[in-house]
C-alpha cells in the first residue's frame, strides 16, 4: 500500500509521468485512486476543498483503464488521471451545489462537456470541489459549506472562485482540476496556490453543463502543476460541441507539440497600465524576473498602453451582474434544489427560497444586476458598459497587432488573509483587476508562478494572447516556469 508521502509524490508527478507509470505497471490506476481518496481524507479537513467525492465512480474508471492495460491496449491520453471537478460543471448523478445552499440536493442527469471529455479521455474523477457560490468571489470565502483554506499558508485564501480546485492541485490531492474563469477566477486562485492556471479563449471550451454565472463570460479551464501538463488537458477539452451555441468551430492545434518551438524572436508586450500604483512590491519584482527571463530566451519586450483598462472592475461588475440577475432567475425552489415549505403562496415560495439559499454576495450582485437593467438606468448603465467593453476589447486588438503576447501580474497582491477583505466588498472587487480584461474582451490568458513574496507566498505571472492563440501563451508561460524551476535548483 502506497504511504501518503508515496501518494503526494506519485500525485506531484506530471500527467505524462503518471500516464507512463500506469502503462508501465510501475502504478495501477486503482492504487492511485484510492491513495489519492487517502490524501484526501487526511488533508482536506484542515483546507476544505471538497464537497463531494463520487468514490465508485473513480474506482470503476480506473479499473477500466487497468483493465485495457491487461488486455494490451492502447491508453488514451489521460489514462488514470486523478482529476478534480469545480462544483458549478455537472456530474451525472454526482451533487451539484455551485457552492449554494439553493441547490441542496441536486444531482444532475448528465455530465457537462468538458466532464465527459475528461473521463473519454482515460481521467479518474475523483469527486467536486468547493467553490465561492455561483462562482461569485475572490477569495473563496463565500461558499455556503465553508470557506477554502491556501495549503501554502492557511491563515490565507486560496483565491477565487475556483479556490478548491486550486487548493486540491496545490495540496496534491489530484494531478489536476477543472475550474472557471469569469473575471479571474482561474488565474488569481492560480497565482495565490502557486500552480499553473489556463483561460482558453471563449468558444474554445464549451460551456454544456456549466451553472452560468454570467454567460458572456464564463469559460472552463484547468489548473496543472505544469504547464505541459495545461497544455495535454486544453487538447483534452478544446474543440466545437453541437451542444454549445457559443462553442468555435476553430480547429482544435496540438497545444503540446506547440511546446516545442523555442520563443526566440517573441514580442512581449508591458501593459504600463498593470504596473502602476497599488502594486504590491514583491509582485512587481517577481514579474519584472520574469520579464528578464523572456529576455534573455530571445524575445524582445515593448512597452504598450491599454488606455480603457482604469475602467474594466466598473464594466466587468455592471455586466456580470447583469447576466447573473437573469441567469439565476431560474433558481426558484421549483423544479429542483432547495424548496420553502412554509410559504402559503407561490410568490411567498419564491422570496422565501431565495431568501434562504441565496448567500449574501449573491443576493448582493442579483440587485445590482436587477438595478442596471432596470427600465431607466439600462442605457445609463447595462448600454454604456457594453460600449466600453468594445472599447477594451479595441484595446487589446491594437496590442496584438504589434506584439505576440502580453505579461502582466496576475493579481496585485499574493494571498491575504481569510477575514482580511470580507467586510469591504470593493477592496475584494478591486483583487479582480488585471484579470477582468481578458474576459471582457474574450482572449486567452495563464497564470504561471514566477517567484515567492518576502513571507514565502506564491506569486504568479499573467501571460495574455490572442484570441485562440493559446499555443503562444503556453510556449510563453512555460519559458518563465523554466526560470521558476532554474531559480529554486539553485
Amino acid at each position: 500500500m502506497m504511504t501518503l508521502k508515496d501518494t503526494q509524490s506519485a500525485v506531484r508527478r506530471s500527467i505524462q509521468d503518471v500516464r507512463h507509470a500506469i502503462t508501465s505497471g510501475e502504478l495501477t490506476a486503482v492504487g492511485l485512486a484510492e491513495s489519492c481518496y487517502r490524501t484526501i481524507e487526511a488533508e482536506n479537513p484542515k483546507i476544505n476543498a471538497w464537497l463531494a467525492l463520487c468514490k465508485e465512480r473513480a474506482l470503476q474508471q480506473a479499473q477500466g483503464i487497468d483493465d485495457m492495460r491487461s488486455r494490451g491496449e492502447t491508453l488514451p491520453p489521460l489514462a488514470g488521471v486523478p482529476i478534480g471537478i469545480k462544483d458549478v460543471l455537472t456530474m451525472q448523478g454526482v451533487p451539484a451545489t455551485a457552492g449554494s445552499r439553493i441547490l441542496e440536493g441536486y444531482c444532475p442527469p448528465y455530465d457537462a462537456t468538458a466532464v465527459a471529455r475528461l473521463e473519454a479521455a482515460g481521467a479518474v474523477l475523483l469527486g467536486k470541489l468547493n467553490c465561492d457560490e455561483f462562482a461569485m468571489g475572490s477569495s473563496n470565502e463565500n461558499s455556503a459549506y465553508g470557506p477554502v483554506h491556501n495549503p501554502r499558508a492557511l491563515d490565507r485564501v486560496p483565491g477565487g472562485s475556483s479556490g478548491g480546485s486550486a487548493a486540491a492541485v496545490a495540496a496534491d490531492m489530484a494531478v489536476a482540476t477543472l475550474g472557471t474563469d469569469t473575471g479571474g477566477s482561474i488565474r488569481q486562485p492560480a497565482s495565490f496556490c502557486g500552480v499553473v492556471g489556463l483561460l482558453p479563449t471563449y468558444g474554445r471550451v464549451s460551456r454544456y453543463g456549466l451553472i452560468a454565472f454570467a454567460s458572456s463570460l464564463d469559460r472552463v479551464g484547468p489548473f496543472t502543476h505544469t504547464v505541459a501538463d495545461a497544455a495535454t488537458l486544453l487538447g483534452v477539452l478544446a474543440g466545437h460541441d453541437p451542444l454549445d451555441a457559443t462553442s468555435s468551430m476553430q480547429p482544435v492545434p496540438d497545444y503540446a507539440g506547440a511546446l516545442e518551438h523555442p520563443v526566440k524572436g517573441l514580442r512581449i508586450g508591458i501593459p504600463e497600465e498593470y504596473f502602476a500604483e497599488g502594486l504590491d512590491r514583491d509582485v512587481r519584482a517577481a514579474v519584472e524576473k520574469a520579464a528578464d527571463a523572456l529576455r534573455s530566451a530571445g524575445c524582445t519586450l515593448h512597452k504598450i498602453s491599454l488606455p480603457h483598462t482604469r475602467y474594466a472592475v466598473p464594466t466587468y461588475y455592471v455586466l456580470a451582474t447583469a447576466e447573473a440577475s437573469a441567469n439565476l432567475a431560474r433558481f426558484d425552489g421549483v423544479r429542483y434544489g432547495l424548496r420553502a415549505k412554509d410559504a402559503a403562496t407561490l410568490g411567498s415560495m419564491y422570496r422565501k427560497t431565495r431568501d434562504r439559499g441565496f448567500g449574501k454576495e449573491v443576493k448582493r450582485r442579483i440587485l445590482l444586476g436587477t438595478y442596471v437593467l432596470s427600465a431607466g438606468y439600462y442605457d445609463a448603465y447595462y448600454r454604456k458598459a457594453q460600449q466600453v467593453r468594445t472599447l477594451l476589447t479595441e484595446d487589446f486588438l491594437r496590442a496584438f497587432a504589434s506584439v505576440d503576447a502580453l505579461l502582466t501580474p496576475t493579481a496585485p497582491t499574493p494571498a491575504f488573509k481569510l477575514g482580511e477583505k470580507t467586510d469591504d466588498p470593493l477592496s475584494m472587487y478591486l483583487a479582480d483587476i488585471y484579470t477582468v480584461t481578458a474576459n471582457l474582451a474574450g482572449i486567452c490568458g495563464i497564470s504561471v508562478p514566477c517567484g515567492h513574496s518576502s513571507e514565502g507566498l506564491p506569486i504568479g505571472a499573467q501571460i495574455l494572447g490572442r484570441h485562440f492563440d493559446e499555443a503562444t501563451i503556453l510556449r510563453v508561460a512555460a519559458t518563465v516556469e523554466q526560470q521558476q524551476k532554474g531559480t529554486h535548483s539553485r
